[in-house]
């Protein structure tokens, strides 16, 4: 105990560890800071649900202390893949605010192929569009009041079950998925998307123009509840349209068998999202 007790040497066991921290320690923690690696960094604004092309972002070298292990690191990993959150411009990207498939709601815009559109029609007051409460994936029909100038409101038999891809706000955002305008108040929503066959398309865009349809919920739940009730009303179109359903049917044939396979994985995207 009286070694320890002698201030000289006390004195002499601090300078030792006090050298060995700057000389020994602190370089090896210098040199671990000074580590570099490659990162993507972003260079465009991109918002949620682009698709991320190769001018978007950029290539540096960064210090590699403290990076998440999740960050992405080349290009390749990056370009095709779509955002989905907002990105500004220097954010680095991490692998949770990409996706291989775009979002479920904008999922058939990049896979139609003619048997399919997407059209939209304006709510053209509160009620029209069930009081903003339309998601995507829901079934709906479209009443048309004084449909063909006839007097009477019904819901046209091409037009009795139709699938929701989605709701837009006038700002141009998703007003059924959680995005928003300028602001903190909930944007109500001015269009609604829906998936149609070129012939439902027809009477959609004359009801735009000619009257003030509204939309009824027929049903929302299980991707297939919701098949069903879209097969039922492709039989409805096939037995008033005959002619150009066989049309359709041959070109259907001609797509490659890559790209169904691409669409089936698109609808299952689709359909899970509605659940």
């Amino acid at each position: 105990m009286g070694f320890f007790k002698n201030r000289t040497v006390i004195g002499v066991i601090c300078i030792l560890l006090s050298l060995l921290i700057c000389f020994g320690l602190t370089p090896l923690f210098n040199k671990g800071m000074s580590k570099k690696t490659e990162i993507v960094r972003v260079v465009k604004e991109i918002k949620a649900g682009d698709e991320i092309t190769k001018d978007m972002v950029q290539v540096i070298e960064v210090g590699r202390f403290n990076l998440p292990e999740n960050i992405i690191r080349t290009k390749d990993n990056v370009i095709g893949k779509y955002a989905t959150s907002d990105l500004g411009i220097g954010d680095y990207i991490l692998n949770t605010k990409l996706s291989d498939m775009p979002a479920a709601e904008n999922a058939y815009l990049y896979n139609l192929n003619g048997s399919k559109q997407a059209i939209s029609i304006t709510i053209k007051s509160f009620a029209n569009g069930l009081s903003g409460k339309l998601q995507s994936g829901d079934i709906v029909s479209v009443i048309a009041p004084d449909y063909k100038k006839q007097g009477e409101t019904v819901i046209p038999s091409e037009l009795k079950y139709v699938e929701v891809i989605s709701v837009t706000a006038s700002s141009g955002y998703d007003a059924n998925t959680g995005e928003q305008g300028i602001g903190d108040e909930r944007e109500l929503p001015s269009t609604v998307t829906l998936l149609v066959t070129p012939e439902q398309g027809n009477i959609l865009a004359e009801l735009e123009s000619d009257s003030r349809p509204h939309l009824s919920l027929v049903y929302r739940g299980t991707p297939q509840n919701t098949r069903q009730f879209i097969d039922m009303q492709e039989e409805i179109i096939k037995e008033l349209y005959p002619e150009e359903q066989e049309e359709q049917e041959k070109i259907d044939e001609e797509v490659p068998e890559e790209n169904k396979a691409e669409e089936s994985k698109i609808e299952e995207t689709t359909e899970g999202g509605v659940e």
